[in-house]
């Protein structure tokens, strides 16, 4: 038989096992770092110690900003971590990574709901230690329609035919949205969002639920119109300025274990990204160059999210978050209640 690497131990492992019990998850995961740390021939108190590559997953929406930033202006590098920024197609699959560990955490913009269903799967996965809430002020959700269309308000969209971003998050905030919003009798239909401007001029889809820079792009081709913002926090929360945390940053929790300095180094280097948008989002717009759809110029467009570190949460945010999470649990999403203060770095 021929002799396969760790690597692709790991790959083999996570695409083609059957669903794990936790007590099988714990012993193939030793069985794999056993044979890691044979291949690499050093003890494994030397590879705790070592400074790893810290490979984050990224979802290609605007609210990724501060990952993106922090890369591009060498934050990490200048930390002297070696940080790589892996792209997906969804959420999900950055979940998956991370659960497979091919993923030491996700950016911002990486779905909160999704992160969640991998704690259910894995207790103790991992630590948000950024998320990035949205509203009417901050805008990152949106229902967009054709420029032409005649609607003009959610509830005209009943009967219709909708895209959303792919993914469990995206499609059931879609359908609850547009029924508390007036809208039944809708098709939800998941689409990549780099799709969601081609679906709307083509007439595949009557309007989409949809990310940032989407509508900015859209907007500037003079393809659509955006119908309405802050959309989560007016239908889910229950009032337009509440802050949606929709999507967050994390780490392992293997990851703060095995190496915390090198995750302190990499949460200082992060708020450097979060502060230089905060504080200079001209300068930080660029960055979404080449991580999402929109380029140039075009950049200055994007509405910015706000964002929020571990050691900013109030209670109120984190019962906005709840709030959030509940939902999920409420529409049987998730298998049991996830509670939003345990998945919070502490320090």
């Amino acid at each position: 038989m021929k002799d396969i690497s760790p690597a692709s131990a790991i790959a083999i492992a996570s695409e083609h096992a059957a669903p794990q019990s936790p007590r099988r998850r714990r012993v193939l995961r030793a069985a794999l770092a056993g044979g890691a740390l044979a291949a690499f021939g050093a003890p494994a108190i030397v590879r705790a110690q070592a400074s790893p590559k810290i490979r984050i997953g990224y979802w290609p929406v605007a609210s990724g900003l501060p990952f993106f930033a922090a890369v591009e202006k060498g934050y990490f590098k200048e930390a002297g971590l070696d940080v790589e920024a892996q792209k997906f197609a969804s959420a999900q699959q950055v979940m998956e990574a991370m659960l497979a560990g091919r993923a030491e955490g996700s950016s911002n913009g990486t779905a909160s709901a999704v992160l969640a269903i991998g704690e259910i799967a894995q207790p103790g996965l991992f630590k948000i230690f950024c998320t990035n809430p949205t509203n009417a002020k901050f805008v990152l959700d949106e229902f967009v329609v054709p420029k032409d269309s005649v609607v003009k308000s959610i509830a005209e969209l009943k009967g219709k035919r909708i895209g959303c971003g792919p993914g469990v998050q995206n499609i059931t905030l879609a359908k609850v949205m547009l029924e508390r919003g007036g809208a039944t009798g809708v098709t939800v239909v998941e689409l990549p969002i780099g799709q969601h401007v081609a679906a709307l001029a083509a007439g595949q889809v009557d309007a989409v639920y949809t990310l940032e820079p989407t509508g900015t792009v859209g907007r500037l081709n003079g393809a659509t119109r955006t119908l309405e913002t802050g959309v989560v926090a007016k239908y889910i929360l229950g009032d337009a300025m509440a802050p949606w945390h929709g999507g967050a940053a994390s780490l392992t929790s293997e990851f703060l274990r095995q190496h915390p300095e090198a995750a302190k180094k990499y949460m200082a280097a992060y708020l450097r990204g979060v502060d230089l948008v905060r504080k200079s989002p001209d300068a930080a717009r660029p960055y979404l160059k080449g991580y999402t759809a929109i380029e140039g110029a075009l950049t200055a467009e994007v509405p910015m999210s706000d964002y929020m570190f571990y050691n900013e949460f109030k209670p109120s945010d984190v019962a906005h978050f709840q709030k959030f999470y509940d939902l999920f649990a409420d529409k049987g999403i998730f298998q049991k209640r996830v509670m939003v203060d345990s998945l919070l770095y502490k320090g």
